[in-house]
């Protein structure tokens, strides 16, 4: 049964649309373009570095948009803003690529402007959207909620990579160009339709106008002892989840002697252990009644660290261990953590001063895009650092290690942070109906 005033599970897919349509734009930026820049246009691959890094560093405004759709009405409007803008920001970056062909300086101006919109867009949207799932999802229904709308984000990314991928060869300006648009576009229409009406009778997201400013309602979220120690656990969880983004494939390929294409299948194992995962997490928790979400995100956090620590021994043993099962398995632990994490998020989002939650995901989501960029960036200077002293495998196990004890200090710190209020599925069911 859906209760008054929240969302049924219609409702939870239609957002988890929305979700799919940012992702299959934030992917072409990503990826897409990335790829073009380094290969096609023979660039350093510090510029799109840089401009990924740039997107992720504007996100640190999510508190900002948080609050605006805390008090400026309804959630709706606020992420439809934000997908006009990752869409146009989609399109003019794809318009920055066909302008670095040709003049350098103007690309790149047009380039850091796009990146910066994308970064605007996905934070604006990106937060609405997880304020909206938090305020007006039954308590029981979160860990399904979030394992449903990042699945659904998993597969807008998957989609779009194999289409766009069909569509783009052979390379053309003109044939980009068309591509990214008519994706942009798809995006904002099925956004659009997703949300339309979807307020209407969930009257707790409608928060009435508040005339208190910014800086006083983020002083006073930060004053929470809750959600700051809160904030402090996802910066400190998601640097160790990203960490070995940008070190995991060339380890494969400099300790295991991977080939280009085996060790894009291991990152495409990996990725389809996270779906596993949330998976999992989804039934266990919503659908069979087990475990708490703070359970789970330590069980996650647990199994992370334990999986990095046997990628780092086998690096010790050779070429000849199950590299592939490992990083199956840690795929499957972060994706444990992750959708336990966002569930929490939901959670933890609606305790403390009312018509705040906006804000407080806006927190939370700024800390995840901080880690994000901080913690690619330092696994991979880890490594840099360490091969001047340390063989390869020993260099990259180093930092693995260092990731495994991040995974623990916020297992324990999820231990502490998430034991506040009832932490059993069934237990939050009771207190929100």
């Amino acid at each position: 049964m859906t209760v008054p005033g929240t969302l049924g599970w219609a409702g939870i897919v239609r957002l988890g649309l929305v979700q799919m349509a940012l992702g299959a734009v934030v992917v072409l930026c990503t990826s897409t373009l990335n790829r073009l820049m380094v290969v096609e246009l023979a660039l350093p691959a510090l510029l799109p570095g840089f401009l990924v890094a740039l997107h992720y560093g504007i996100q640190i405004s999510r508190p900002r948009w948080g609050f605006l759709s805390d008090t400026g009405g309804h959630r709706t409007r606020w992420i439809l803003r934000g997908m006009a803008l990752l869409a146009a920001g989609a399109v003019l970056a794809a318009l920055g690529v066909v302008w670095l062909e040709h003049s350098f300086l103007p690309g790149l101006v047009l380039s850091i402007a796009a990146y910066a919109l994308i970064g605007v867009g996905v934070g604006a949207s990106g937060t609405s959207l997880l304020a909206l799932l938090a305020t007006a999802t039954a308590p029981r229904r979160r860990a399904a909620a979030a394992t449903i709308t990042w699945l659904m984000m998993i597969a807008g990314i998957a989609l779009t990579a194999g289409f766009v991928g069909a569509l783009l060869d052979p390379y053309g300006p003109a044939r980009l160009m068309t591509i990214v648009a008519a994706v942009a576009a798809s995006a904002m229409v099925l956004s659009l339709l997703a949300t339309w009406r979807i307020e209407a009778g969930l009257t707790a997201t409608a928060p009435e106008r508040d005339p208190m400013p910014f800086r006083d309602g983020l002083c006073e979220i930060w004053g929470e002892p809750r959600a700051r120690a809160f904030t402090i656990f996802v910066f400190l969880s998601m640097t160790a989840y990203f960490m070995q983004e940008l070190i995991l494939e060339p380890y494969a390929g400099l300790v295991f002697g991977f080939t280009p294409g085996q060790s894009t299948s291991l990152s495409g194992a990996q990725n389809g252990g996270v779906f596993l995962g949330m998976l999992c997490v989804g039934i266990a928790a919503t659908g069979l009644k087990i475990g708490s979400l703070r359970g789970w995100v330590t069980a996650g956090c647990l199994g992370s660290a334990t999986a990095l620590a046997l990628v780092a021994a086998l690096g010790q043993a050779g070429p000849v261990v199950p590299l592939m099962a490992v990083v199956i398995g840690l795929g499957f632990f972060n994706g444990v953590f992750a959708v336990a994490a966002i569930g929490s998020m939901m959670a933890l989002a609606g305790q403390g001063r009312g018509a705040r939650e906006g804000t407080r995901m806006g927190l939370w989501g700024a800390a995840q895009a901080i880690a994000a960029g901080f913690g690619g960036l330092a696994g991979a200077a880890g490594v840099d650092l360490m091969r001047l002293f340390l063989p390869d495998p020993a260099a990259f196990g180093t930092v693995f290690l260092f990731e495994a004890a991040l995974f623990l200090a916020a297992a324990a710190m999820a231990l502490r942070v998430i034991a506040h209020g009832p932490t059993s599925i069934a237990a939050q069911a009771i207190a929100g109906e």
